[in-house]
C-alpha cells in the first residue's frame, strides 16, 4: 500500500458515512444485470467479475463505472448508500457493499464496539435490501491483546444480535479475511480457520467469509486446497498479486487461471472481485490493468 495515495482504510472511512435513500431496483445478484452487459463482450460467462472502487480511486465513480461497461461486466465492490445512485444510473451491481464499519480495527470480536456497530448494521442491512442489494461486508477487527478464542466468542455474540434482521431482509453479510503479517497488523480474522469456525457457531446462511487471496496467501498459502475443501463458507472473492498488491502478471507468484478454475469447480455463483492497486505510470495504463486482469480470471 505504501506507493498508493489513498489507503483501503482510509477510503472505507471516508465513505462510510453515506445513508442517502436509495430507490430500490428488484433484487439485483451476480446474474440480474446480465442483460445490461454489452452484446459483444468477449468474457465467458462462468466467473461473475467485479472491481474494487477504493484500488481505482484515480477514476471518478462515473469513470469507473463506464470502464467495468467497456470491459464486458456489471459490479463494483465497496461502495456505500451515498453513491449507490451512481451505480444504478450505469446499470452496475454494488456487488458488497460497505459503509456500516467505523474502520477495520473496532470490529465484532471487541464487546466495547458492539453497541454502536449493531446500530451501524441494522441501519444498513435495511438500506442494502430496500436497494436491492445483497452483500454486506464486515470486520473482526483487532486483538488487543485477546485471545482468538475470546474474540470468537465475542464475535458470535455480537454478530447473533443482527443475522435475524439480516436472513429476514435477505442479506448476507461477509467477513473479511485480512492478513496480520504485512497490512493490517493485529487483525483477529487472519487466517481461513478462524473465519470457518465463526461460520459454523452462527450457522446461518447469512454469515460468510470473503476470502481475499491476496491476505491468505501472505497469511497461511495453501489457497487452491482451502477453497475446493471449505468453499461452502466462501461467499465472495478477491484478487491481488502477491507480492506487492499490484497486478496478476509474470512477476507475482499466484497462478491466477489455476485459481479461478478451483473456485469454478465449487459451483460458486457469487462475485469474484478484482482489488489490486495498478503499478503503472499512465491513466490509460492503470485502466488497461483492469481489462487485462479480468480476461486472466475469465476461465
Amino acid at each position: 500500500m505504501v506507493r498508493h495515495p489513498l489507503s483501503r482504510r482510509r477510503f472505507l472511512c471516508n465513505t462510510a458515512t453515506g445513508t442517502l435513500g436509495v430507490l430500490a431496483l428488484g433484487s439485483l445478484g451476480p446474474g440480474a444485470l446480465a442483460d445490461k452487459i454489452p452484446k459483444d463482450s468477449a468474457l465467458k460467462g462462468n466467473i461473475h467479475h467485479s472491481v474494487a472502487r477504493w484500488t481505482f480511486d484515480f477514476l471518478s465513480l462515473e469513470e469507473l463505472c463506464q470502464l467495468v461497461r467497456r470491459i464486458g461486466f456489471s459490479a463494483i465492490d465497496l461502495v456505500g448508500p451515498d453513491q449507490w445512485h451512481i451505480l444504478k444510473r450505469h446499470g452496475i451491481d454494488s456487488s458488497m457493499c460497505n459503509g456500516a464499519e467505523p474502520n477495520l480495527e473496532d470490529g465484532w470480536s471487541d464487546k466495547s464496539f458492539h453497541s454502536a456497530l449493531v446500530d451501524s448494521y441494522r441501519r444498513h442491512i435495511d438500506l442494502v435490501s430496500d436497494a436491492g442489494y445483497k452483500n454486506l461486508i464486515c470486520f473482526s477487527g483487532n486483538a488487543r491483546g485477546m485471545s482468538p478464542e475470546d474474540g470468537l466468542a465475542n464475535a458470535e455474540e455480537g454478530l447473533k444480535k443482527i443475522l435475524e434482521q439480516a436472513e429476514k431482509r435477505g442479506v448476507t453479510l461477509h467477513m473479511e479475511l485480512l492478513n496480520s503479517k504485512i497490512d493490517h497488523p493485529d487483525y483477529l480474522c487472519d487466517n481461513s480457520a478462524w473465519g470457518i469456525e465463526l461460520c459454523k457457531r452462527l450457522d446461518s446462511p447469512n454469515f460468510k467469509l470473503l476470502y481475499d487471496i491476496y491476505h491468505m496467501q501472505i497469511s497461511e498459502g495453501d489457497v487452491i486446497r482451502t477453497i475446493r475443501e471449505n468453499h461452502q463458507y466462501f461467499g465472495h472473492y478477491h484478487t491481488a498479486g502477491v507480492p506487492g498488491r499490484h497486478e496478476l502478471d509474470e512477476s507475482q507468484e499466484l497462478y491466477y487461471p489455476a485459481i479461478m478454475r478451483a473456485i469454478k469447480e465449487t459451483g460458486f455463483e457469487g462475485y469474484v472481485a478484482q482489488e489490486f492497486m495498478p503499478d503503472r505510470e499512465s491513466k490509460e495504463d492503470k485502466k488497461r490493468s483492469l481489462e487485462s486482469a479480468i480476461k486472466t480470471c475469465d476461465v
